[in-house]
């Protein structure tokens, strides 16, 4: 798969480039919601009810990020830079275990 893509980075022609590159990010724009949802599934296949592999476990098998398996669990799926923060304590209260 890198293959191809550093044979786009190859083309000479600065013009013919940017196409390439323009039509291989418009395609992966469509490909992006189907891979997200079988990286979804599969998580939570994975993870078995409780049952399965650890978050941890399931994030080093699938090769992404622990937050990325959370964030399944969270029910979030947008990007990391609009991701809701984890609620806070009340001041003079203790965090909860």
């Amino acid at each position: 798969m890198t293959d191809a893509l550093d044979e786009v980075e190859r083309i000479e022609d600065r013009e013919a480039r940017v196409r390439a590159k323009s039509a291989v990010m418009a395609a992966q724009v469509e490909r992006n919601k189907a891979w997200s949802a079988e990286r979804r599934e599969l998580i939570i296949e994975l993870w078995d009810g409780g049952k399965g592999l650890s978050y941890r476990q399931i994030a080093d098998r699938l090769n992404c990020k622990l937050s990325t398996v959370q964030d399944v669990f969270r029910g979030y799926s947008g990007s990391g830079k609009h991701r809701p923060k984890s609620p806070q304590p009340k001041a003079g209260t203790e965090p909860a275990e």
